[in-house]
Order: structure tokens, then sequence, then C-alpha cells
């Protein structure tokens, strides 16, 4: 389903020569408006599973003879009536009657929405208002789920999750991340309902039930967000609070205490500051289909992380990260979305390297790697899911995209560049400039090269991109894995024991004498999820002699053990599995 390809193809030129981003993942035609701002007007309806509102956008035509508006939408979004109003006209001009428009056919996630303009519209640097009044259904951005999903198992929960591009669905939009602006939304609910929004700034009537939410900086499609239930807060910080069921909020406050003010202290000192204002987190059931999700000022995240501190400190700090790289600075098509995971990882292991010393984040970049490696030899050193600038045909959904090649072969270069530099702190100056100048804008590879090489002219000047082995081109475009990985071995004083360890157990015949000799209930988590996973890459274990590793194991380590269970028919821990995927799966 890839295309093989090593020019620039995220560029077009039209008629008259002028280079223009193509996202080939959406069927709108953005590069002929610009979208000022849209504002949302929503009803949430949890006895039918439904939103019905409205949508208007704000729109400029940049080209000249544009006579169409098309906009990315879904099947499940059902259209009602579209009308258009130029603010500051009178008369005919002022609301115009119900506009023409057809859904056609795009791809297997999405339609597009053809909306015939009127002649008067078609002004250069005129705004004119587009409203959309709409009903959404049961599209792949909404999960509605019944009271026994959700932890408290009390009152349905709705949220929505737009990443990469499910968000058409949830209301039209130009869902490509080339495209930002600010919005507004205004959410009615039930009584007792709490929603929340990937928003700057949020109000409440109580007397109409009613929330009001603003969102001042411009943000693409898919970083919109929305969830609404039986949800209180804590606050945890002067900028961040936690927002949960009654049932977790307790133990998710205890396990954050006052560390994300620390982390969100260390991102900024490393990266500048800090632009969105709140930094808010929502724990979500363990439905929720990812484990967390980077929207501005709201982090969602799965609830059942709170198991393991270790994984719920990376995962927090990532989208930490996220607040400068994704978020503020995005990728501009899907095609390269390394721009914005394998920049956040390597920002979250500068965060944790201040804040938590260089072997702990070592060992966390070694059980990383470790999955990359996996992962690679069940791909092949060819396939071309591997490469950065992964090149996709039409149709193809970018989720498909999401693999650890966009996190860490993106982290492996982001790594390489600073090596480049001779000195972290000079290459966190760089990112901390990268950031100041494309600040709310969408980037290609390129832009952040070309910025990178002019901010330290030496390197351009004795040609690092072309490196023999070592080319900016190759690691971008040529598949298998990283070119070079960075030096980990100050990780060793923590993998070292974890590889002693996996050679005894796999040993033939084993040494239950030394095995005993370790403790593994000292272990950190990441050091006994690195054991489980070697030694599942050794599986099935010739001696057939297994002991349950530990009595009490987080989600993390119990998954890993479980599947060590099953490859070697370990038939005393099969139950086990049951137990998990009811609790895990089912939302117990």
């Amino acid at each position: 389903f890839l295309r093989e390809s090593h020019s620039p193809s995220s560029f077009h030129f039209n008629c008259l020569g002028q280079c223009r981003l193509v996202d080939i993942a959406s069927a709108s035609n953005f590069h002929c408006f610009k979208l000022r701002h849209f504002h949302l007007d929503l009803r949430l309806n949890f006895a039918v599973k439904e939103i019905t509102g409205w949508q208007v956008l704000e729109l400029v035509a940049i080209q000249p003879g544009v006579q169409t508006l098309v906009l990315d939408t879904h099947p499940s979004l059902l259209i009602q009536s579209i009308d258009c109003k130029v603010p500051g006209t009178t008369g005919a001009q002022d609301i115009s009657p119900s506009l023409i428009y057809r859904v056609d056919p795009f791809t297997d996630y999405g339609s597009s929405l053809n909306i015939s303009l009127p002649a008067y519209v078609i002004r250069p640097h005129r705004a004119f208002q587009i409203t959309v009044r709409y009903t959404t259904t049961d599209g792949p951005a909404i999960w509605w789920l019944d009271a026994e999903l959700t932890c408290g198992q009390t009152r349905p929960l709705v949220f929505t999750q737009g990443h990469s591009v499910c968000n058409r669905s949830f209301f039209p939009c130009f869902d490509t991340p080339a495209v930002k602006s600010t919005y507004t939304a205004t959410v009615r609910v039930p009584e007792g309902v709490t929603v929340l929004m990937s928003a700057s700034r949020s109000a409440y009537s109580k007397q109409d039930r009613v929330f009001q939410f603003s969102m001042e900086y411009p943000v693409p499609a898919y970083l919109v967000a929305l969830v609404a239930g039986d949800l209180q807060h804590v606050d945890i910080g002067p900028r961040s609070r936690v927002w949960a069921e009654p049932c977790v909020l307790t133990c998710a406050v205890s396990k954050l205490g006052g560390s994300v003010e620390r982390w969100l202290n260390v991102a900024e000192d490393l990266f500048g500051p800090y632009v969105w204002g709140r930094y808010d987190i929502v724990f979500l059931p363990p439905s929720f289909p990812i484990v967390a999700m980077e929207n501005p000022c709201l982090t969602f995240i799965i609830s059942s992380i709170l198991e393991s501190r270790e994984f719920l400190l990376i995962d927090v700090i990532h989208e930490i990260a996220h607040g400068w790289f994704g978020n503020a600075v995005t990728n501009a098509t899907w095609e390269e979305m390394w721009l914005s995971e394998g920049l956040a990882t390597y920002a979250q292991r500068r965060i944790t390297t201040e804040a938590y010393g260089e072997a702990f984040t070592c060992l966390e970049t070694v059980f990383r790697l470790d999955a990359l490696h996996r992962q690679m030899r069940l791909l092949g050193d060819n396939n071309p899911v591997s490469k950065l600038q992964v090149k996709f045909e039409p149709g193809i959904n970018p989720s498909s995209l999401m693999n650890l090649f966009t996190y860490e072969k993106g982290f492996c270069f982001v790594s390489y560049l600073s090596q480049l530099c001779g000195n972290v702190k000079r290459f966190d100056s760089f990112l901390r400039a990268y950031i100041e100048q494309f600040k709310f804008s969408s980037v290609v590879a390129q832009d952040l090269l070309d910025f990178f090489l002019c901010f330290f002219p030496e390197l351009k000047e004795s040609c690092v991109a072309q490196r023999e082995g070592l080319e900016f081109e190759r690691w971008l475009n040529a598949c298998g894995p990283p070119l070079c990985e960075p030096d980990l071995s100050a990780g060793g004083v923590l993998t070292g024991p974890v590889q002693r360890l996996c050679d005894l157990w796999a040993s033939e015949p084993p040494d239950p004498e030394a095995i005993a000799n370790f403790n593994l209930s000292s272990w950190s988590t990441f050091q006994t999820v690195l054991f489980l996973d070697r030694l599942l890459d050794r599986s099935p274990l010739s001696h057939g002699r297994y002991q349950t590793i530990l009595d009490e194991m987080n989600a993390e380590v119990r998954i890993r053990w479980l599947q060590i269970v099953v490859r070697n028919s370990f038939y005393p821990d099969l139950p086990r599995i049951r137990g998990f995927l009811h609790k895990h799966v089912s939302g117990d």
C-alpha cells in the first residue's frame, strides 16, 4: 500500500507554478481557503448516543475563481442544511438560502462534502461564514460507553479521539494537520454530566446546563477533543489538575502528586515557555483505544496506566513534550508523522534525563529499541513502513503508519542531529529556536533540516547532510533500522542484571540457585518488562520449568508474563489470562 518515492511528494505545483502542500489523506481543498476560526454548538444525547448541532466556519478565499468549498466528512455524519453569511453586508447578501451540496465517497475512513458557494462570496480577502447543521451517530471519532463499561459503572460516558483522521466524523473540517485555527464550542448536556474539551478557557452555566469552551491558540482538527460523563477534579499544581471518575480520582492524584508541575518546569527550561496555559489530565476507562493522546490543555490517558508509576511517568512526560513538538509545531502531513513523535520522544528523554538521571532514561530507551528491533525482525529490513518519510497511496488510513519507527527511528535521527552538535545543550538551544520560529505552524522535514543547518553554519559547511552512510536523505527514505543509535552504556547498571538473569533462564539446564539470587521485587518496572520481553523472544524455552515471576504484578508486567505463559504452555497460570482480559477489555 506504500509508493516508492524519493522526491518531495508532499508538494505539487498548481497551474500558476506555485508550490502547494498536498495531503492525500484529506479530500478537502484546504489550499484554496484560510480558516480563521470555527464554532461548534452541540447537544449530547446519551439516550440515543447522538450529537446534534451546528458548526460555523469563518473562511477567506485565498485563490481566485474557487466556486466550491470541499470539507472532509464521514458517512456517519448526517448533513441537514448548509447556509452562508457574509458579515458586514446587508440585504440579499447577508444570509443566503440553503446552499447546494453533495457528499461523495472518498475512502473507507471518510467522505468529501462539496458545497457550492454563491458568486459574491468568492472575493479575495473577504471573510464569509458557512453554517453546517448536522447530526453524528457512531463514527470512528466518537466513543459512547454505557455505564457498565466505565470505571465507576454508574453513569454513561462519551469521549472523542481525533487522531489521525477520525474527527471528520465529529464535525466537517479540513482534516489535515496542515491547517490550524482557533475554535470555540457550546455544549449542552443532561443534568449531572461534566464536559471537558481541549480548550484553553471554559465556563459553565448550571442553570442552562451549558458548557462554553474557547481555544485561543490555533490547532489542527485532530487535536479538538471532548469528553463528557461523571467527572470530578483535584488541582495538583498552579496550572494543572486531574480529572477522572470519582472511583479513580484519589489514586490518580496520589500517583501524580506534585510531579506534573516539576516536569513542566524542566521542559520549559529545556525548550522554552509552555504556550498552552493549562496542562490538565483526564483519566478514561480501559476502553480508551490508545494509551494517551496529547490533546492541548487536556491530555487524555487510559486509567489502567495507573498500575505502573513508571509507565505513567513516561507517558505523561511524553504528552507534555507534545506541547512543544506536535501541538505547537506540527507535521504538515501524516507521511511525516515522525516530526511530531520522534521529536517528542527525544524531548521526553531529555526531560527524564534532567529529572531522573541518564541511567533511567537509557533503560527506558533500551526497552523501546528492543521492541523496535523485534518489530523489524517481523517486518523485514525492506519493509517501506520502516521509512521516516512514508509515502502512501490514496485511500490508506494514516493510522496504519503509527508504529515504532515513527517514534524510535525518529528519535534516533534526532539524537544523531544532537550528536552532530557535539553538545546536548547546544541542541537544546536549537530546539528552543525551532519552536520559536515555527510556533503554531505546520512543517515538513525540510523545514526542520534547513533550519538546523542554518542554526549551525559550521555543520552546513562541513556537509554533514551528505556524510557517507548517514546522509539525511537516507535517514528519511531508507528502509530498515536506524542508521545509528545513541550510546546507552550509562544504563548498564540497570540493564546488565536484566541480561544476566535472562541468560540464566534461557540456559540449558537452568541453574535454580543462581536464579534465586535475583530479587525481582526490587527491580523497576522497566527492568522487569525488559527481562520478560527478552525472555519472550527466546520462547518457547525447551526445559519447561516456570514459576510465577511476581505475585503482585502491574498490567505492563502481567501482559508480558501471560504471553510467556501462552508461548510455553505453562498451565498453572492459564486462568490468569481470562482474569486479565476480563479486567482490561470489559472495563471491570
